[in-house]
């Protein structure tokens, strides 16, 4: 029997997957198609990509920026320059902004290598039988492990594992917020020396050049926009269903930039119900040694990259 199941192949999933492998025999299980959670990248054609949702990361922690400057040197990271526009003006200071090499999924990738792995695969139900956890697919096969390690958002948490749940963990106050992305492709346009545009817009709150990141070369223009927090409350629970909602979005950036929307040859538009949260919580992470549990995620301390990171490091000497 396998030692642990993890749920969720994110920044926290991939590195307390990573962390017990070292010891313990592991399988990673993940509803999408591939590594990331929220810093997943997806494909329009060949090695043209979008990172649309994580942007970047700019470490803070000590720790962290040991691990990040680490795999700068591996060269499985590297910086994204060029011009940021800020048309907040919010007085913040310059920082480095780190992106993956060939998508900004590095992170989990490095995590999960020689990790056994299965994507597609949402599970449906948890059930603790004394001595191990049974786990239940949507397509009902079932598979026993010793531990298992959520790395969900609170609310699918709680929904999941309500009964196995420490008080402590149950009575936590999460207010999870959404997050609305539109991926949109122009063609024949200039190469504009623009790396990323943050708007002071109700429905626009940010723009990222794909292009600007070097990782590839192409007559087509490839842009990542990110909804306001407004915009993406508003429209999170009828997104997949309203076009106008992605052409809404479409439009105002094309409002703000002059860029031509009769040049459009590609857009999809993607929402995270619950993508982050802004307010650091009591617990960094929850270990359940009667039960063999594990929780862990960026939920527990912040919006960032690096809460996820810290949370999984967290649990991880909670284990040991």
């Amino acid at each position: 029997m396998i030692d642990f199941c993890v749920l969720g192949s994110g920044v926290a999933g991939s590195t307390i997957a990573n962390l017990l492998s070292k010891k313990y025999s592991i399988h990673v299980f993940d509803k999408a198609r591939g590594p990331g959670g929220r810093s997943s990248n997806k494909r329009f054609r060949n090695n043209l990509s979008f990172d649309h949702g994580v942007q970047y990361i700019s470490p803070k922690s000590k720790e962290f920026t040991k691990l990040i400057q680490k795999l700068y040197k591996k060269k499985i990271f590297k910086t994204w320059g060029g011009n940021h526009l800020d048309f907040t003006f919010e007085n913040k200071p310059l920082v480095s902004k780190y992106i993956g090499q060939k998508a900004n999924n590095a992170l989990s990738k490095y995590n999960l290598k020689g990790i056994k792995l299965s994507f597609a695969s949402q599970i449906k139900k948890i059930d603790y039988k004394k001595k191990f956890w049974e786990i239940l697919l949507n397509d009902n096969s079932k598979y026993q492990f010793k531990g298992l390690i959520l790395t969900c958002p609170f609310p699918q948490l709680k929904k999941l594992a309500r009964k196995y749940l420490d008080k402590k963990v149950s009575k936590l106050k999460v207010q999870m917020q959404p997050n609305i992305t539109a991926m949109v492709v122009f063609k024949n346009q200039k190469e504009l020396p623009i790396s990323s545009i943050k708007f002071d817009d109700d429905i626009l709150s940010w723009a990222a050049n794909e292009n600007s990141k070097k990782r590839f070369k192409s007559n087509f223009n490839l842009w990542t926009l990110q909804a306001s927090l407004k915009w993406s409350k508003k429209t999170i629970n009828k997104y997949k269903t309203d076009k106008k909602i992605l052409d809404q979005l479409i439009t105002r950036f094309i409002k703000l930039t002059g860029l031509k929307k009769n040049k459009i040859v590609h857009k999809k538009i993607h929402g995270w119900k619950y993508s982050y949260n802004y307010k650091q919580t009591s617990l960094l992470s929850s270990w359940n040694k009667k039960y063999q549990l594990g929780i862990c995620g960026d939920w527990f301390d912040g919006p960032k990259v690096e809460n996820a990171w810290l949370s999984a490091i967290d649990i991880a000497k909670k284990i040991k």
